[in-house]
């Protein structure tokens, strides 16, 4: 059985973070911005979700064989979002699972530029699965759009089996501090000054979570979208593409009360009610151009 005090931050192999699921990313203490990689295993079969970069791909496919997985058992490849630092390596695995059936799923938005990254699988738009893939087993993942979360073809993927929450880029953070799991003593949940930290650390992880989801979001209605979405999950654990895995109810709690009240996200913080612009103004400068 599982146990999730007897996890080992070893960096160096893949790490268990839920039974049958691991984190098999990079670890760059130089790096602000850290990618998670996932695989899980069911029976014989695998999924990687959010496979990485092209440069980090002998890194991440060293620690899935480390796990006793074969490459040819992986059967699918399931992207969140299309950045290159999810969907760089894909030629990369194809080349070293060689199956014909090999599955590349994401949402159909996203699909439209994951196509130039795949070589030769076939793409799968999670709208036609029902919004689910299954394992041979039966062992069902779920997928929750979160819209323009950070972009418009973005979702979240929820697995019952293990309570574990990919959230992709939500619930994020970047810093050069960074460890695989968020540790936070019970005083900064209670926090409410971060730019006075009463426990003399160089730098506040919820800060950095914050200013991540003001920088990467688009909009506050997007992120508050998704927030909504994941209360109706039974989750116990948050897995997100960047930053560290959270865990611990009042962990949870504290970050989704700080985010769900974070205001001026993306272009909100740049842009208030139009600025004042008005039509007027630029039918003005036509006619002028015109004279």
């Amino acid at each position: 059985m599982f146990d999730p005090r007897n996890i080992e931050t070893d960096y160096e192999n893949p790490i268990e973070i839920a039974e049958g699921v691991y984190w098999v990313g990079f670890y760059d203490p130089q790096s602000g911005l850290h990618c998670n990689p996932y695989l899980i295993i069911d029976g014989d079969e695998a999924l990687v979700i959010d496979g990485g970069s092209r440069p980090d791909f002998s890194t991440v496919m060293m620690k899935i064989l480390q796990t006793g997985i074969a490459p040819g058992q992986i059967k699918a490849l399931l992207y969140q979002h299309y950045d290159p630092d999810l969907c760089g390596s894909i030629p990369n695995f194809e080349d070293i699972i060689k199956r014909d059936d090999l599955k590349i799923i994401s949402a159909t938005p996203n699909l439209m530029f994951i196509r130039h990254y795949s070589v030769s699988s076939r793409l799968h738009p999670i709208s036609k699965m029902d919004y689910q893939f299954s394992f041979s087993s039966g062992r069902t993942l779920q997928f929750i759009k979160t819209p323009y979360a950070h972009s418009g073809g973005s979702f979240a993927t929820f697995d019952p089996t293990s309570g574990v929450l990919f959230s992709s880029d939500l619930f994020g953070g970047w810093g050069s501090n960074w460890e695989l799991f968020l540790n936070l003593p019970a005083e900064c949940c209670a926090c409410m000054n971060f730019s006075d930290c009463q426990q003399n650390q160089p730098n506040c992880p919820i800060l950095d979570i914050l200013d991540f989801h003001r920088k990467i979001m688009p909009a506050t209605k997007s992120l508050r979208l998704a927030l909504q979405k994941f209360s109706e999950l039974p989750f116990k654990k948050i897995a997100p593409q960047h930053g560290s895995i959270i865990r611990g109810r009042d962990t949870i709690r504290h970050l989704y009360e700080k985010l769900f009240a974070l205001e001026d996200i993306g272009i909100d913080g740049i842009v208030k009610e139009h600025d004042g612009f008005k039509l007027d103004h630029i039918l003005e400068q036509l006619d002028a151009n015109e004279s």
